[in-house]
């Protein structure tokens, strides 16, 4: 297809930035693509990667001119970010980002300050443990959602090359409500993290010789526990603060089933835990007939 783009500029090269760049790269969506990296060390790694036609750590410099500008970093670092860049984006640019959570990306992008800029938050649910330019790959969102969040004063062209993008990149492509896809996502993703950090934070509370046994005889539950608690705590503590109300809401509520589940299993009731395990399962099954199981965000 056409380029959608004269001027890219992503802000954060890591896993979802460097494969995006390289779904741009592969499909000449954009003429330049431009990628502010925060250390020469990831400059020189993309250069080689060659997956920017340039590399900078001047953020004023890199969205000048640029039609789509897309932060790929931390959602705490939105804020700052668009303050710096805010007076260099040219009327009509695309300001968009990849974050887990969306409602927080309206509070901290006052849209009102930047004219002529239309605001098209994205969330591809997608992701490894792995972070850095290296860890990305054009294949990453083929097959996963990717939810997008606009503002209602965003132009009508502007969300439809949003959408083309990521479907260019392999992804269905959904437009929710964003508080919405914050409590959706506290209970899909956000909450999964939560627990996995903490059952691996609880193994090494452990006694010493526990600790290394757990490790030595770690299997599928605990080694897949082990993964998920691999990813970017920066990132992730980022998500926990950003969408504190709707992960609050669904925590309370899995503590009630986890306090019912310890009374059925203190009290032997067997046919309660059957049950309540089975209907589990269940849901497993459909996760992995909507082909959701291989990869997480």
């Amino acid at each position: 297809m056409p380029a959608l783009f004269n001027k890219v500029t992503l802000i954060g090269i890591g896993l979802i930035g460097s494969s995006i760049a390289r779904v741009i790269k592969r499909d000449k969506i954009a003429r330049h693509l431009v990628a502010v990296a925060k250390s020469k060390k990831t400059i020189d790694s993309v250069l080689k990667l060659g997956i920017a036609d340039s590399v900078t750590l001047d953020l004023s410099e890199a969205v000048n001119d640029a039609d789509m500008v897309m932060l790929c970093s931390p959602l705490g670092t939105y804020k700052k970010i668009v303050r710096e860049i805010g007076p260099n984006l040219k009327r009509g640019c695309i300001l968009t980002d990849v974050g887990s959570v969306k409602g927080c990306v309206f509070e901290d992008i006052e849209i009102e300050k930047l004219l002529g800029v239309n605001l098209v938050p994205a969330h591809p649910v997608a992701g490894t443990e792995y972070s850095g330019p290296e860890a990305g790959f054009v294949e990453l969102f083929e097959g996963r959602w990717c939810v997008i969040t606009p503002d209602k004063t965003a132009s009508k062209d502007s969300v439809e090359k949003i959408c083309k993008l990521w479907e260019a990149a392999g992804s269905n492509v959904e437009i929710m409500d964003p508080n919405h896809h914050d409590q959706i996502m506290a209970m899909t993703s956000h909450l999964p993290h939560l627990i996995s950090y903490t059952i691996v934070g609880t193994a090494t509370d452990l006694e010493k010789s526990l600790v290394s046994e757990v490790v030595k005889y770690s299997a599928g539950g605990f080694r897949d526990f082990t993964r998920v608690a691999a990813s970017d705590p920066t990132m992730w503590g980022d998500i926990m603060i950003k969408n504190k109300e709707a992960v609050l809401e669904i925590l309370q509520r899995f503590n009630e089933d986890l306090t019912a589940l310890q009374r059925a299993i203190r009290w032997d009731e067997y046919d309660l835990i059957h049950d309540f395990f089975s209907k589990t399962r269940k849901i497993r099954k459909e996760v992995i007939q909507a082909k959701q199981e291989k990869m997480y965000d």
